[in-house]
């Protein structure tokens, strides 16, 4: 038997954890003074290191999510910010009487119930953390709110419009223009040969118009791979190039890349996405800001996808292809609810699980809501 290449340091290394978010909001560092803020921070650095690394499950040392990890914190942040406000104050540590205020007010406001328990939720991870590492009081607090996890799913797109969206995504989105290149030689020639094989032509023979209009793949890319895979956004911020497997039109998502993070998963895309994804990686390859990252899409900005980008990205896709979203809750998320709802009419849960990487079946039972047509007709087949 080979002897196994771990080592002590291996070890040091698993249990060292960098917190991929910013600690302190801008609305939070607006009440606080230089030495504040740096009682602050220290603060917020180990709640979310324990958020991370055990949050879940002390006893097995299962820590959230990143994006869990994130969301708590800031709203817990709001918590503070409110106390901080009564008080006229900074306060380093809540107790669980300002807990129960706060929520108070929250259940009157004009939050949604899903804000609201969310909300909930996150003081109760703070009480949590303060209980297991300084033995502070746990918060049972009297108040609840319910959000059903097996409510069909809301505004998602469409199989009309699923198609308009694809249609619209392949004619949206060109490449840099001439003259947004012309100041920046390193980008420009980086790109120039990209435009001469669009162009069919020498570098050396390339004119301004050849610049103009060249279509781009990165949002046909993006846009198909999320319309055959759902993603959620934090997996279009995190796909990797690596990833993606042309050859077998799959999407190989590592167990450490997942957004759940509980085991690899095998995403079938169709053909032609995988076509677009090969040409998208090809066209990047001609973006110098593209060289230092595997990441597979960055915005204009150079940074990754998040929610607003997304949210704007969806929109203006609706706009372009005529879907009326005004009294929609209009999302990523409505990409992601369409392939789930779809899938489960066409194949079944199993399938849908699969494909939208889900780690409970429960979760996938929302999708499972075949309006009465659907369910008269398998009975009509079945005699």
């Amino acid at each position: 038997m080979q002897p196994q290449s771990d080592s002590v340091s291996d070890l040091f290394e698993q249990t060292e954890i960098d917190v991929p978010f910013p600690l302190v909001p801008e609305e939070s560092a607006a009440f606080l003074n230089e030495k504040e803020e740096f009682d602050y921070r220290s603060r917020r650095e180990k709640f979310a290191k324990w958020l991370l690394r055990e949050g879940k499950d002390t006893r097995d040392k299962d820590g959230y999510t990143e994006d869990t990890a994130k969301k708590t914190c800031y709203r817990v942040a709001f918590f503070e910010r409110y106390v901080w406000s009564q008080r006229n104050e900074y306060v380093p540590v809540m107790d669980t009487a300002d807990a129960d205020e706060f929520i108070e007010r929250v259940a009157y406001s004009d939050y949604s119930q899903s804000h609201k328990h969310a909300l909930l939720h996150c003081i109760k991870r703070y009480f949590k953390w303060r209980h297991h590492e300084y033995g502070g009081n746990l918060w049972n607090p009297d108040r609840s709110f319910n959000v059903s996890n097996t409510q069909q799913p809301q505004d998602h797109l469409t199989k009309k419009e699923r198609h308009q969206i694809r249609q619209a995504a392949l004619q949206y989105g060109t490449i840099p223009s001439y003259s947004t290149v012309k100041c920046k030689p390193e980008r420009r020639e980086r790109l120039k040969p990209f435009v001469a094989e669009k162009a069919n032509k020498s570098t050396d023979a390339l004119g301004v118009d050849d610049w103009k209009e060249t279509p781009s793949w990165k949002y046909t890319s993006l846009v198909w791979s999320s319309l055959d895979a759902g993603f959620r956004p934090a997996e279009v911020e995190k796909a990797k190039v690596e990833w993606v497997d042309v050859d077998n039109a799959v999407l190989r998502i590592p167990k450490s890349e997942s957004t759940k993070n509980e085991e690899n998963w095998n995403v079938s895309i169709r053909a032609d996405t995988a076509e677009a994804l090969e040409n998208w990686i090809h066209e990047r390859s001609h973006y110098p800001k593209y060289d230092d990252t595997d990441l597979l899409w960055l915005t204009d900005h150079g940074n990754p996808y998040g929610n607003r980008q997304l949210g704007r990205l969806i929109r203006t896709l609706c706009d372009r292809a005529g879907i009326e979203y005004k009294n929609r809750k209009m999302s990523w998320y409505s990409i992601r609810h369409s392939v789930g709802t779809y899938m489960t009419r066409e194949e079944d849960l199993a399938a849908t699980k699969q494909q939208l990487r889900h780690k409970r079946a429960e979760t996938t039972m929302k999708y499972d809501q075949a309006p009465p047509e659907d369910r008269r007709s398998a009975l009509d087949k079945m005699g």
